[in-house]
């Protein structure tokens, strides 16, 4: 599977020329460890590895070698940029790790491998996932409201697969469960090169810093 590189740092229309470009040396990716029903996932994984090799962006991930995982990773491997992977140890011992990753951190318990995942990254992007995905996903998306981290947090909307997603987030603000800069918060594009561009320029909101990084 291959791509054509294209990705441009130019910014976009809503942003302004002074407004810094926010640097992005690893990105945290959660996708699913399968492939799904639709060729349209896998060929997004893949652009996207050859889009963080082409801008010299680190993928972190779960270490995964099966799934969109693993074709986000060979991707990134195949166009000769660098691959960290974090993944508990047990999982390590059923031989689902990636064996050619630039980098494999192995930690005890899931907790950790979140912890970390999101210690290593300066950004975060959900593709095409399950349960897990959707969890590592909104556990960062809740550190960022609570201003445990200000790192950008975007998803990759493949194929419309999270149409339903954004549809309850929507109904959840208008029940007045989020608010709405908490919902804006979320960078959502179905192109990769437009979310990687907003992610190095979107403004993150103010929002109360009631807890520290320390007390996740």
């Amino acid at each position: 599977m291959s791509c054509t590189i294209g990705f441009s740092m130019s910014l976009p229309a809503s942003v302004e020329p002074s407004h810094p470009l926010r640097v992005i040396k690893r990105l945290c990716v959660f996708c699913g460890s399968s492939v799904g029903n639709r060729n349209a996932y896998q060929e997004a994984a893949a652009k996207l590895g050859c889009q963080l090799a082409a801008s010299r962006i680190a993928l972190v991930y779960g270490g995964g070698r099966v799934g969109l995982m693993g074709v986000l990773a060979d991707s990134v491997l195949r166009t000769g940029g660098e691959v960290i992977g974090v993944m508990p140890r047990a999982l390590v011992e059923k031989e689902i790790a990636h064996a050619a990753l630039t980098q494999l951190h192995v930690v005890e318990t899931m907790h950790e491998r979140k912890a970390l995942m999101a210690d290593l990254a300066d950004a975060f992007v959900l593709l095409p996932g399950g349960f897990g995905s959707w969890e590592e996903f909104c556990e960062v998306v809740t550190w960022l409201q609570l201003g445990m981290h200000r790192k950008p947090c975007g998803i990759l909307n493949v194929a419309g697969y999270y149409g339903a997603l954004l549809a309850l987030t929507e109904h959840a603000v208008g029940e007045g469960f989020v608010a709405s800069a908490h919902n804006e918060m979320v960078i959502v594009q179905d192109d990769v090169e437009q979310l990687l561009s907003q992610l190095h320029t979107a403004p993150l909101p103010s929002v109360a810093k009631w807890v520290s990084s320390r007390e996740r």
